[in-house]
């Protein structure tokens, strides 16, 4: 054993401050690639684990694509399967696909966090200004409550999920071990707005069960609002004046954008008889409910997505695009993105110089942001669009579908990702993984790589429309 080894024994805790050290350069040099890393190698992880004989319930080894794309879904929380997750997986698969979820829905950033401040035992400044970018907190002093929120109120909520979920399997007359593991399992998948369903059965057969659907929906719900506004409001609920803008901004636009879906499923499914159109009225409502979540991020639907009409697909669709809230278990572009674009072309079409909502003001830099994550975001999904027409014969609707549902880390799909050839399912696992990283790296890597140039060139102002 070397000298500097038996240091290190005789005295862990100057290892502990060489691991920190090392974490803190990393996490302020190189913060993106910190995440991509963490989150490649918590995929690795489960792979491994999902390619172990006894995660099958034959007792045979998972195709080796198979278990590299449910893990990249659990980790990612997106809920795409290409096998049965009832009853291909084992109760050892299962295991390891709920742990993958919840992992996985706490977010790279949150987990890099974690990290340094478990081996550290303290914050410093960088991993505060860092947190403050990914979690949208106005004080650095916020950086660790939110860390430790994270934790609270995911073990919370799903807490409150089980329990109604437990109640509700249980009555049907099921065995006590089973109601608590099935309700343990959708309780992750639908806080953390992954989508994979464990009952054999699937979703469908609850289309009319308000205590199993109602629950799920409330929690893909909170789960997609973000850490920092649940945080918010769970502080200052009876003061609204105090929330702050960007907790009004996702809550007014959030709202929004479900009640749109709500509403436009309804309407444009009522009546279609391979959906909503012999259903009684509280299963209309009920599925009409969870269809209006369910495109936000969650994946999971009592109404078959290909049986929609494609007026209600071209919706999800961007619906999906858009996604949840900052910081929150879903994907997508992000809530605030898209209401800060839409500010902008308000104020642009009323001719006022500066943005404003909720009086504020909101600065350059933050518009120039959200025109890059919504670029970036388009330039992903389309060019893997057109790569997947050329992987598959599928036509544009389906793998359009299938693309934003993968890059949304939603799960929604219209029933070809089984299909697809190994090539296609391999491009939606880099998909899936660019889609849960890229808004996250990119916003930090853009807002760290701000610079004030000393010397500026003249102004241009080419045709624009």
């Amino acid at each position: 054993m070397s000298a500097q080894s038996g240091d290190l024994a005789k005295n862990p805790s100057q290892g502990e401050h060489r691991i920190a050290r090392f974490l803190r350069r990393a996490l302020r040099n190189h913060p993106a690639r910190v995440t991509v890393v963490v989150f490649v190698l918590l995929i690795v992880f489960f792979w491994s684990l999902l390619s172990l004989p006894i995660a099958t319930a034959s007792g045979q080894r998972a195709p080796v694509m198979d278990a590299l794309f449910t893990a990249v879904s659990a980790v990612c929380v997106t809920g795409l399967t290409t096998v049965s997750t009832a009853t291909f997986w084992s109760v050892f698969g299962q295991v390891v696909i709920t742990l993958a979820m919840f992992v996985g829905g706490l977010g790279v950033m949150t987990l890099a966090s974690l990290l340094a401040f478990a081996v550290s035992r303290h914050l410093g400044l960088t991993q505060r200004l860092i947190m403050r970018e990914s979690t949208s907190t106005g004080a650095l002093s916020d950086a660790a409550m939110i860390i430790l929120g994270v934790i609270f109120t995911s073990s919370a909520v799903q807490l409150v999920i089980f329990l109604s979920l437990f109640l509700s399997f249980w009555s049907e007359g099921v065995s006590v071990g089973t109601a608590a593991w099935d309700a343990v399992f959708m309780a992750i998948s639908a806080f953390n707005n992954v989508g994979f369903v464990v009952t054999p059965g699937g979703i469908e057969q609850y289309t009319s069960d308000w205590g199993v659907i109602l629950p799920i929906t409330l929690g893909a719900f909170i789960g997609a609002l973000g850490f920092p506004v649940v945080t918010e409001l769970r502080r200052f609920w009876r003061t609204p004046r105090r929330w702050s803008v960007h907790t009004k901004l996702t809550l007014s636009m959030f709202c929004g954008l479900v009640a749109t879906s709500i509403i436009a499923t309804m309407v444009l499914e009522w009546t279609n008889p391979d959906t909503l159109g012999s259903a009684p009225w509280s299963e209309k409502i009920l599925g009409a409910l969870l269809s209006g979540v369910s495109p936000r991020s969650l994946g999971i639907s009592t109404i078959a997505v290909d049986d929609m009409r494609p007026a209600t697909r071209l919706l999800n669709d961007i619906f999906m695009f858009i996604g949840g809230g900052s910081a929150s278990t879903a994907g997508g572009v992000k809530v605030t993105t898209f209401a800060v674009l839409v500010l902008a072309v308000l104020a642009e079409a009323r001719g006022n110089n500066d943005i404003e909502v909720f009086r504020r003001r909101l600065s350059y830099n933050t518009v120039r942001l959200a025109v890059g994550v919504l670029m970036l975001s388009s330039i992903l999904v389309f060019g893997s669009t057109f790569a997947l027409l050329l992987l598959t014969d599928f036509g544009l609707d389906e793998v359009l579908l299938e693309a934003i549902s993968a890059f949304a880390t939603v799960g929604l799909s219209t029933g070809i990702t089984p299909l697809l050839p190994d090539p296609a399912k391999l491009l939606l696992s880099l998909l899936m993984l660019a889609g849960r990283l890229g808004p996250i790296t990119l916003a930090t890597a853009l807002a760290l790589r701000q610079r004030h140039n000393l010397i500026r060139m003249p102004e241009a102002r080419p045709i624009i429309g």
